[in-house]
């Protein structure tokens, strides 16, 4: 088998509620081994396909070459989301605390002037700092540009003359997956996550 192996999948529970991005070899295990179905938008409309029908419709609308699967069989097209038979939990997620969520977080804005910068030009800052009894905890850092936070120093945001754009807060899981979509990925994958359809990503505290 050959084909876009490193592509990623939604996994949705029987709820239709998302619960995992795997990649693509998963998720065809999870298929053929009777797991889950492919949801696949056809004519319109959202259809469940068990495997059989997954290849009847491949069989029946060939995936263009660049995107297929091949198989000494057919072509198959490559899943994009697939649906639970049974599972209907959805898992409770611990994220783990990096300095590439905080930004994910952030939106890579920094959260005293609002712009948006590369990672090379943000810092992590501790909002009541660490010498006042702040903690390193996602309720505490803010992403900062390298110019506010060395405007902000070891001062409160106040003593500061500075105000922050928004309260940290330890983000959902939906909505930090939603923050590392690609382009693609988040017009395929909208409805199920927390992204609006411009693209940008609605805040959930």
């Amino acid at each position: 088998m050959s084909g876009r192996l490193d592509q990623r999948v939604l996994v949705l529970n029987r709820l239709w509620q998302p619960v995992n991005i795997v990649g693509l070899r998963r998720a065809l295990s999870l298929v053929f081994r009777g797991r889950a179905s492919v949801l696949h938008a056809h004519a319109g409309e959202q259809r469940v396909f068990p495997a059989e029908a997954w290849l009847e419709h491949s069989r029946r609308h060939p995936p263009a070459p660049a995107t297929a699967i091949r198989t000494p069989s057919l072509d198959l097209i490559p899943p994009r989301v697939v649906l639970l038979g049974e599972y209907d939990r959805v898992p409770r997620r611990d994220i783990r605390f990096s300095r590439r969520n905080v930004y994910l977080r952030d939106g890579h804005c920094c959260q005293y002037c609002g712009r948006r910068y590369p990672e090379e030009e943000l810092n992590l800052d501790h909002v009541v700092p660490r010498d006042r009894g702040g903690v390193t905890a996602w309720e505490n850092i803010v992403t900062a540009c390298i110019r506010c936070n060395a405007r902000k120093g070891n001062r409160l945001p106040t003593q500061a003359g500075m105000e922050l754009r928004r309260a940290p807060a330890r983000p959902r899981w939906r909505m930090l997956v939603a923050a590392s979509l690609s382009g693609e990925e988040t017009e395929l994958w909208r409805d199920f996550l927390d992204v609006a359809p411009s693209g940008e990503l609605p805040w959930r505290g």
